[in-house]
């Protein structure tokens, strides 16, 4: 069998795989995560209070778009999606506490 042939084999094989209902939980856990840092964003930005670390929030940033590169990889939606809301409520945070 060719590598070729062999990842096409692994497609099919994943296609047909049935959906568990942890692979529907993750999906909320992606909306979830990065909405519950919302209240951070509020507080940056319309409090103007800047009580939070910096240096955390940049590594959190890092952090997110090695994520997303390793779900881009491996072509893994729910990594993909999660980390771009991270990334999105990073940016946020991290421009907040720099302005």
């Amino acid at each position: 069998m060719s590598v070729n042939s062999h990842h096409k084999h692994l497609r099919k094989k994943r296609k047909k795989k049935k959906q568990e209902p942890i692979d529907k939980l993750v999906y909320l856990a992606v909306v979830f995560g990065p909405l519950m840092t919302l209240p951070q964003v509020y507080t940056i930005w319309i409090q103007q209070s800047n009580d939070v670390s910096v240096i955390s929030w940049v590594s959190y940033l890092i952090i997110a778009v090695i994520w997303l590169f390793y779900g881009i990889k491996h072509r893994e939606k729910p990594i993909i999606l999660v980390q771009l809301l991270w990334i999105v409520v990073d940016v946020l945070i991290v421009v907040g506490l720099m302005r």
